[in-house]
């Protein structure tokens, strides 16, 4: 999957750096393949012998206990080598040495770590996407990373924003994990699993507009001050926020906006009733309480997502952009975009970080970022469940980011 996703773009393209929460796209395919390497090829393949061993060091993105790290970031705006050509090489090495592995038939840890490495790489993939999409908007040229075209929503209106009783009371979540099963997989922030009381609620039908967001746009809502956080506001005013990211004045489209796509421009006309995305958790929050609403809790929005099947706009269907709800009940809880909850991204009780360096994948960053449900139209349709906890700075926006309400 990676190399079909990237295949299209350039070296040049894929040395991009442009914003400091994103990352070159060769930088999360030679990151993910050191993954292999440092977690499963080094301890567990007795043999093994490094592609290069200044890699280890090179490619460690924040795993302290591995040694003095270069940060990444600064690495992904200055360094040009290794070239693309070593890093693909490099990727070619461990899909070798991988394959000595498997013959091995591994169980156990080895099959773990092996599958955490697996959805490591799908969280880059996600990520890669993401990224090129901001580097491409940098560019002046403002290339075009797929087709033009956009596919067509299906005939009819989007279904009217609704209400869906919750009765609430005491219920499970976080992830039901089978110890007995090896290939039993969650990341460790999804557990333990453990019980909940919540009050009745209702939770909208379906993620939020462009035609809505563009109202309160209208309302003045970037210059109210009463209706933002007060660290949403000093946001507001630092970075002259006055819409969506990707959103830009355009007189030729009846709206004035137009949108920029992984696909490249599209009059918002063309796009108003899918969902908004590119908003931070403040945009989401100040939204919510201009419509007399809320945003959901985690809590309250995996009751929800656990009753349904996972289906959605996801990487899959190629679309590449959130598409329109189009069916009754409650929609879109998975793809499209990924919804802001109410809750900061805190741990579980009972939750331990596990022992080692993997100890750093998820615990460390339980400080200062809010919870994220669902997946996006960039997610890969098998990484993502009901309990899958994603998290983020409040200022975020260059993620595929949407709202759903509750009240």
């Amino acid at each position: 999957m990676t190399r079909s996703l990237v295949s299209t773009l350039s070296a040049e393209d894929q040395m991009i750096q442009s914003c400091p929460e994103a990352s070159p796209v060769k930088w999360h395919q030679v990151h993910t393949t050191w993954f292999f390497e440092t977690f499963v090829l080094r301890p567990f393949l007795a043999d093994y012998r490094p592609f290069r061993e200044e890699f280890h060091r090179l490619f460690n993105s924040y795993y302290i206990s591995l040694g003095e790290e270069i940060p990444h970031k600064k690495l992904c705006a200055s360094f040009s080598r290794p070239t693309l050509d070593e890093v693909l090489a490099f990727r070619a090495h461990v899909d070798q040495e991988m394959e000595k592995l498997f013959a091995l038939d591994p169980d156990g840890e080895v099959s773990r770590r092996i599958l955490l490495g697996l959805n490591h790489e799908q969280q880059h993939q996600e990520l890669a996407l993401t990224d090129i999409k901001h580097a491409f908007f940098s560019n002046p040229l403002r290339p075009s990373y797929g087709s033009s075209a956009l596919p067509k929503e299906p005939y009819g209106l989007v279904p009217r924003l609704e209400w869906h009783n919750v009765a609430g009371g005491l219920l499970e979540i976080g992830y039901p994990r089978n110890a007995e099963d090896p290939l039993d997989f969650c990341f460790d922030n999804e557990t333990p699993r453990h019980k909940v009381y919540i009050e009745p609620l209702q939770i909208a039908n379906r993620q939020v507009t462009c035609r809505e967001y563009l109202e309160f746009m209208s309302d003045d809502g970037y210059m109210r001050s009463e209706l933002w956080l007060s660290e949403g506001w000093e946001a507001v005013e630092r970075a002259d926020w006055e819409a969506p990211l990707y959103w830009q004045r355009d007189l030729s489209d009846e709206t004035g906006w137009h949108v920029f796509t992984l696909k490249g421009w599209h009059g918002l006309s063309e796009l108003i009733d899918t969902p908004v995305c590119h908003v931070s958790f403040y945009e989401a929050e100040a939204f919510a309480r201009w419509r007399g609403c809320r945003l959901p809790t985690e809590v309250e929005w995996e009751s929800i997502a656990s009753q349904e099947r996972r289906r959605g706009n996801l990487l899959d269907t190629g679309r590449l952009h959130p598409a329109m709800a189009n069916d009754e009940g409650v929609e879109q809880l998975f793809g499209d975009c990924w919804e802001w909850s109410a809750s900061p991204y805190t741990s579980y009780p009972g939750y331990k970080s596990p022992p080692g360096a993997l100890g750093e994948y998820n615990g460390k960053f339980m400080s200062n970022q809010m919870i994220l449900r669902g997946g996006s139209c960039v997610t890969p349709a098998d990484h993502i469940r009901a309990t899958y906890r994603n998290f983020f700075p409040p200022t975020t926006r260059w993620q595929f980011t949407g709202i759903r309400l509750a009240i």
